[in-house]
């Protein structure tokens, strides 16, 4: 009997992808150098309308034997040509000048009700004009995001790929340019697959596009590419790395903090890298949330300079508690997910960071977790300016393909991606591993990996990773933390619902809890789902009463846990999610915010307030008699 040949095109298909990543000027998650402090830079900004064609079948990219078209060279067809119909009897069936047109940043689900739950590949196109005779030496494209997958043209001709919903990428773009204008298409395609980074399965809306700032950078030829900025774990010194990219390596650094009266320079090796090391002033204000002071520092060589606005601080673990500039802190959290939900749809900009982190604020929070990917810069460096320490974290989420070489590949450059885009922020304290996986002896090896990859790229900051907890048969009302993993990490941090998936909220008071490590421990998740508005008693589901019940118990029962030093309910706000169908309840939101999709704060919302407000007092009224102590 024979195969019948469609039966092959998934296959085919699949393996035309992996040529084309192959063969791409870049690999297939994106570069490893992308260049530091990218809003210190001279840009010009590629946001606003772009012209977008939807593209199913992706007609655009393959001919009709499923052969892409940019592997041949040069391309005789597809949508990155970006050729407009001017000879009538030309056959061309696509038209960018004639396309709708979509908001950049921004996903496409919400700016089109027909592509609402549309996954997959959608082109881009934009034209910008470039001036060859004003411009610096090199040119840089820079993306913050694109879900999922983007192959990038340039004229018609590729750049590369990337793989990685949120983390940047960018391509050197010096010698593709055109004097005059200059056509930049992608495809972009948010399919979800088993062997992706997140995996097929998730708890919220898989937005597709490019959903945050594209920008066109300007360097000198030899530029500075990156720098970390740091306090050494004993504070007395300021650390400082420096990196050049370029012809001229062997240049002559200088870094200065014009407020503290410091400034060294040092001569970069051969490889164009430098080190320097200062006694740390004897004024220099620690960064903390009452007092979150940042320094402008100057990182110059003899051909570029940049500027950042850094804070200064330690962060370690004694024990069981957590200390932030030598003083133990409680974690007063709550988990974010990066959505607005005034205007609907992925959160990109700085009024969304200033929304989401000033509501956090208003809730009493000092801490909280940016869930379950990495957020836009925008939100880390707003949260400097505010004095919110962050948990950052990639989406190793629920069940990964832990054996595949390929995804561990995807996760690490992700990783890796976002500790070298943040790692000078003083707000962010936690990296985190992954979200609720089930143990194995691969996926601890696997999530050790990342381990050992995040302690050699930022030594500077804590480790941890949102686990669960389990009970032995017959005792539901003894949890245990005991996850294997926790041998790798500085905090235990878990996920639990005792009250919501686990029995109703009475439970609670009964509970007791057996940690397995003599480590910090965080509460990266509890809470109940509400509608805003609705009522009833404290047993009716989905109701606000039945949330705050719930959160008055909870709270209580955090003073029970050996070593509580914090904790992230979840969630701020209510965010969109497949998975929750319920009519007139949920219809497709996760009701666990405790503010509405509306804005309006639920019940719960004031019981963590008054919870949060009494542990400040308690620390506050502790810090002033250990002070008054002779």
């Amino acid at each position: 009997m024979k195969t019948p040949f469609l039966s092959y095109i998934p296959f085919l298909k699949a393996l035309t992808l992996l040529l084309v990543a192959f063969f791409a000027s870049t690999s297939a998650f994106g570069r490893d150098d992308n260049i530091a402090n990218v809003y210190a830079r001279g840009s010009q900004t590629l946001n606003g309308k772009w012209r977008v064609i939807v593209d199913p079948y992706e007609n655009g990219f393959y001919n009709h034997r499923l052969q892409p078209y940019d592997a041949t060279e040069p391309a005789y067809a597809g949508y990155f040509l970006d050729r407009t119909v001017t000879d009538r009897t030309a056959l061309q069936e696509y038209d960018f000048d004639t396309a709708q047109m979509l908001t950049v940043p921004g996903d496409w689900n919400s700016q089109d009700d027909k592509l609402f739950y549309y996954e997959g590949s959608v082109w881009y196109r934009r034209t910008f004009d470039f001036d060859a005779t004003e411009a610096q030496s090199r040119q840089f494209l820079h993306f913050g995001a694109v879900n999922y997958e983007a192959h990038v043209y340039l004229n018609g001709r590729k750049l590369g790929k990337h793989v990685g919903g949120f983390t940047p990428f960018q391509f050197e773009v010096t010698d593709r340019l055109q004097d005059g204008q200059n056509s930049l298409v992608l495809m972009v395609n948010n399919e979800r697959h088993k062997d992706a980074v997140p995996t097929l399965n998730t708890d919220w809306w898989n937005y597709g596009g490019i959903t945050r700032d594209v920008l066109l950078l300007e360097t000198p030829e030899t530029f500075v590419s990156d720098f970390n900025v740091t306090l050494d774990s004993t504070g007395e010194f300021i650390e400082i790395t420096t990196q050049l990219e370029g012809s001229q390596l062997s240049q002559e650094i200088t870094v200065e903090i014009p407020e503290l009266s410091l400034s060294k320079s040092v001569e970069a090796n051969a490889e164009g890298y430098a080190e320097l090391r200062l006694p740390t002033p004897p004024d220099l204000q620690r960064w903390s949330p009452q007092s979150p002071k940042l320094y402008e520092v100057v990182v110059s060589s003899e051909s570029d300079r940049t500027e950042d606005r850094i804070g200064f601080r330690t962060i370690e673990v004694d024990g069981r508690n957590i200390l932030l500039n030598g003083e133990p802190i409680f974690l007063r959290g709550i988990s974010i997910h990066e959505e607005n939900p005034f205007r609907g749809g992925r959160a990109f900009g700085v009024e969304d960071a200033q929304l989401l982190l000033g509501w956090a604020k208003e809730l009493g929070c000092n801490f909280a977790r940016l869930a379950h990917y990495p957020h836009s810069e925008h939100m880390v460096r707003v949260a400097d300016e505010m004095g919110i320490l962050l948990w950052e974290e990639i989406p190793v989420y629920w069940t990964i393909s832990w054996e595949n070489e390929e995804t561990l590949a995807n996760a690490r450059s992700q990783l890796k991606t976002l500790v070298n885009r943040d790692r000078n922020r003083a707000s962010v304290i936690i990296w985190s591993m992954a979200n609720e996986t089930p143990i194995s002896e691969a996926r601890t090896m696997f999530l050790k990996r990342l381990v050992d990859d995040t302690r050699e790229l930022d030594p500077t900051r804590l480790i941890s990773a949102a686990m669960e907890v389990h009970s032995e048969p017959g005792k539901g009302d003894h949890k245990i933390v005991n996850d294997p993993f926790g041998a790798y990490t500085d905090i235990l941090s878990f996920n639990q619902y005792v009250g919501w998936y686990d029995g109703l909220p009475e439970k609670i008071d009964r509970v007791t809890w057996e940690i397995g490590d003599e480590k910090p421990v965080i509460i990266s998740e509890f809470g109940a789902g509400a509608l805003q508005g609705k009522r009833g008693d404290a047993l009716t589901r989905f109701s606000e009463d039945f949330q705050a019940d719930l959160y008055s118990r909870t709270v209580e029962m955090l003073e029970r846990i050996p070593g509580i030093s914090g904790t992230t309910p979840w969630v701020l706000v209510d965010f969109r999610s497949p998975r929750r169908p319920l009519a007139g309840v949920q219809d497709g939101w996760n009701r666990k915010g405790l503010i509405g999709d509306n804005g309006v704060r639920k019940q719960a919302f004031y019981v963590l307030q008054d919870y949060y407000e009494k542990k400040k007092e308690k620390a506050n009224k502790a810090k002033s008699e250990s002070e008054d102590a002779p």
